[in-house]
Protein backbone atom coordinates (compact mmCIF):
# COMPACT_ATOMS: atom_id res chain seq x y z
CA UNK A 1 0.00 0.00 0.00
CA UNK A 2 1.35 3.42 -0.95
CA UNK A 3 2.16 6.14 1.57
CA UNK A 4 1.29 8.86 -0.97
CA UNK A 5 -1.47 11.06 0.42
CA UNK A 6 -1.00 9.71 3.95
CA UNK A 7 -0.18 11.85 6.97
CA UNK A 8 3.17 11.35 8.67
CA UNK A 9 2.67 8.95 11.59
CA UNK A 10 3.33 10.47 15.01
CA UNK A 11 6.84 10.09 16.39
CA UNK A 12 9.30 11.72 18.77
CA UNK A 13 13.06 11.36 18.33
CA UNK A 14 16.41 12.83 19.25
CA UNK A 15 18.55 14.38 16.53
CA UNK A 16 21.82 16.16 15.92
CA UNK A 17 21.93 19.60 14.30
CA UNK A 18 24.88 22.00 14.06
CA UNK A 19 26.61 21.08 17.30
CA UNK A 20 23.48 20.46 19.37
CA UNK A 21 21.14 17.65 20.26
CA UNK A 22 17.54 18.57 19.45
CA UNK A 23 14.17 16.88 19.74
CA UNK A 24 12.21 16.25 16.57
CA UNK A 25 8.65 15.04 16.19
CA UNK A 26 6.09 14.53 13.47
CA UNK A 27 4.90 18.07 14.26
CA UNK A 28 8.12 19.40 12.70
CA UNK A 29 6.73 18.26 9.34
CA UNK A 30 3.77 20.64 9.55
CA UNK A 31 3.71 24.26 8.47
CA UNK A 32 6.32 24.02 5.70
CA UNK A 33 7.51 21.66 3.00
CA UNK A 34 9.97 19.00 4.15
CA UNK A 35 12.36 16.47 2.66
CA UNK A 36 13.08 13.37 4.74
CA UNK A 37 15.99 11.32 3.48
CA UNK A 38 16.54 7.87 5.03
CA UNK A 39 19.89 6.14 4.63
CA UNK A 40 21.29 2.81 5.92
CA UNK A 41 24.04 3.80 8.35
CA UNK A 42 26.61 6.31 9.52
CA UNK A 43 30.30 5.61 8.80
CA UNK A 44 29.52 3.86 5.51
CA UNK A 45 30.35 4.52 1.87
CA UNK A 46 27.50 5.70 -0.37
CA UNK A 47 25.68 7.45 2.50
CA UNK A 48 28.19 10.29 3.05
CA UNK A 49 28.21 11.09 -0.67
CA UNK A 50 24.41 11.37 -0.64
CA UNK A 51 24.21 13.46 2.52
CA UNK A 52 26.95 15.80 1.31
CA UNK A 53 25.08 16.17 -2.00
CA UNK A 54 21.90 16.96 -0.06
CA UNK A 55 23.83 19.64 1.87
CA UNK A 56 24.91 21.15 -1.46
CA UNK A 57 21.21 21.60 -2.31
CA UNK A 58 20.22 22.75 1.20
CA UNK A 59 20.32 26.52 0.51
CA UNK A 60 18.21 26.14 -2.65
CA UNK A 61 15.75 23.95 -0.76
CA UNK A 62 15.54 26.47 2.09
CA UNK A 63 14.93 29.25 -0.46
CA UNK A 64 11.92 27.18 -1.60
CA UNK A 65 10.64 27.08 1.99
CA UNK A 66 11.75 23.47 2.52
CA UNK A 67 13.35 22.00 5.63
CA UNK A 68 15.60 18.95 5.25
CA UNK A 69 16.00 15.97 7.58
CA UNK A 70 18.13 12.87 7.25
CA UNK A 71 17.41 9.74 9.26
CA UNK A 72 19.08 6.42 9.96
CA UNK A 73 18.67 3.79 12.65
CA UNK A 74 21.84 5.10 14.32
CA UNK A 75 21.60 7.22 17.48
CA UNK A 76 21.94 10.99 17.60
CA UNK A 77 25.23 10.38 19.45
CA UNK A 78 26.56 8.43 16.46
CA UNK A 79 25.45 11.25 14.13
CA UNK A 80 27.50 13.70 16.20
CA UNK A 81 30.56 11.42 16.15
CA UNK A 82 30.26 11.04 12.37
CA UNK A 83 29.76 14.80 11.94
CA UNK A 84 32.88 15.44 14.03
CA UNK A 85 35.12 13.00 12.11
CA UNK A 86 34.02 13.11 8.46
CA UNK A 87 34.87 15.99 6.13
CA UNK A 88 31.74 15.31 4.04
CA UNK A 89 29.36 14.99 7.00
CA UNK A 90 31.02 17.87 8.85
CA UNK A 91 29.49 20.22 6.25
CA UNK A 92 25.91 19.22 7.09
CA UNK A 93 23.68 21.97 8.48
CA UNK A 94 20.32 20.16 8.38
CA UNK A 95 18.86 17.95 11.11
CA UNK A 96 20.11 14.35 11.40
CA UNK A 97 17.47 12.22 13.14
CA UNK A 98 18.40 9.13 15.16
CA UNK A 99 16.00 6.19 14.97
CA UNK A 100 17.52 3.38 17.10
CA UNK A 101 14.01 2.13 17.97
CA UNK A 102 13.26 1.72 14.24
CA UNK A 103 9.86 3.36 14.78
CA UNK A 104 10.33 6.08 12.16
CA UNK A 105 11.84 3.82 9.48
CA UNK A 106 9.03 1.30 10.10
CA UNK A 107 6.29 3.90 9.84
CA UNK A 108 7.76 5.17 6.56
CA UNK A 109 8.02 1.53 5.38
CA UNK A 110 11.77 1.67 4.68
CA UNK A 111 13.07 -0.59 7.47
CA UNK A 112 14.97 -3.65 6.29
CA UNK A 113 13.88 -6.10 9.01
CA UNK A 114 16.83 -8.46 8.36
CA UNK A 115 19.57 -5.87 8.82
CA UNK A 116 17.77 -3.40 11.09
CA UNK A 117 18.84 -0.62 8.73
CA UNK A 118 16.81 1.90 6.77
CA UNK A 119 16.64 1.68 2.99
CA UNK A 120 17.50 4.68 0.82
CA UNK A 121 14.08 6.33 0.97
CA UNK A 122 13.34 9.93 0.05
CA UNK A 123 10.05 11.59 1.00
CA UNK A 124 8.62 15.00 0.12
CA UNK A 125 6.07 16.10 2.71
CA UNK A 126 3.70 19.05 2.27
CA UNK A 127 2.92 21.69 4.93
CA UNK A 128 -0.07 19.64 6.14
CA UNK A 129 2.26 16.74 6.99
CA UNK A 130 1.01 14.73 3.98
CA UNK A 131 3.46 12.62 1.97
CA UNK A 132 3.50 13.81 -1.65
CA UNK A 133 6.46 11.85 -3.07
CA UNK A 134 8.23 8.61 -2.23
CA UNK A 135 11.36 7.26 -3.88
CA UNK A 136 13.27 4.22 -2.65
CA UNK A 137 16.62 3.12 -4.06
CA UNK A 138 18.51 -0.13 -3.64
CA UNK A 139 21.49 0.02 -1.26
CA UNK A 140 24.11 0.34 -3.98
CA UNK A 141 22.38 3.18 -5.86
CA UNK A 142 23.07 6.68 -4.56
CA UNK A 143 20.62 9.53 -5.03
CA UNK A 144 20.99 12.91 -6.71
CA UNK A 145 19.49 15.63 -4.48
CA UNK A 146 19.22 18.12 -7.35
CA UNK A 147 16.26 16.13 -8.70
CA UNK A 148 14.27 17.17 -5.63
CA UNK A 149 14.16 20.82 -6.70
CA UNK A 150 11.82 20.39 -9.69
CA UNK A 151 9.69 17.85 -7.81
CA UNK A 152 9.17 20.26 -4.93
CA UNK A 153 8.44 23.17 -7.28
CA UNK A 154 5.86 20.99 -9.05
CA UNK A 155 4.29 19.97 -5.74
CA UNK A 156 4.13 23.57 -4.60
CA UNK A 157 2.63 24.68 -7.92
CA UNK A 158 -0.08 22.00 -7.86
CA UNK A 159 -0.91 22.86 -4.25
CA UNK A 160 -1.26 26.55 -5.10
CA UNK A 161 -3.15 25.95 -8.38
CA UNK A 162 -5.93 23.42 -7.81
CA UNK A 163 -7.15 21.83 -11.02
CA UNK A 164 -3.77 22.04 -12.74
CA UNK A 165 -1.15 19.31 -13.03
CA UNK A 166 2.52 19.32 -14.05
CA UNK A 167 3.48 17.09 -16.99
CA UNK A 168 6.72 15.10 -17.29
CA UNK A 169 9.92 17.14 -17.24
CA UNK A 170 7.99 20.18 -15.97
CA UNK A 171 10.16 23.13 -14.99
CA UNK A 172 9.16 26.25 -13.09
CA UNK A 173 7.24 28.61 -15.40
CA UNK A 174 6.58 25.70 -17.78
CA UNK A 175 3.18 24.88 -19.19
CA UNK A 176 0.81 22.87 -17.05
CA UNK A 177 -2.28 20.84 -17.91
CA UNK A 178 -5.88 21.27 -16.81
CA UNK A 179 -7.38 17.78 -16.93
CA UNK A 180 -10.83 17.88 -18.50
CA UNK A 181 -13.12 15.96 -20.82
CA UNK A 182 -11.87 18.06 -23.76
CA UNK A 183 -8.25 17.05 -23.07
CA UNK A 184 -8.94 13.28 -23.25
CA UNK A 185 -7.04 11.74 -26.18
CA UNK A 186 -5.34 15.01 -27.14
CA UNK A 187 -2.02 14.39 -25.43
Amino acid sequence: MSLIGKEVIEFQAEAYKQGEFVSVSSENFKGKWSVLCFYPADFTFVCPTELEDLQEQYKTLQDLGVEVYSCSTDTHFTHKAWHDTSDAIGKIEYTMIGDPSHHIASSFEVLDEETGLAQRGTFIIDPDGIIQMVEINADGIGRDASTLIDKIRAGQYVRENPGEVCPAKWKESGETLKPSFDLVGKI
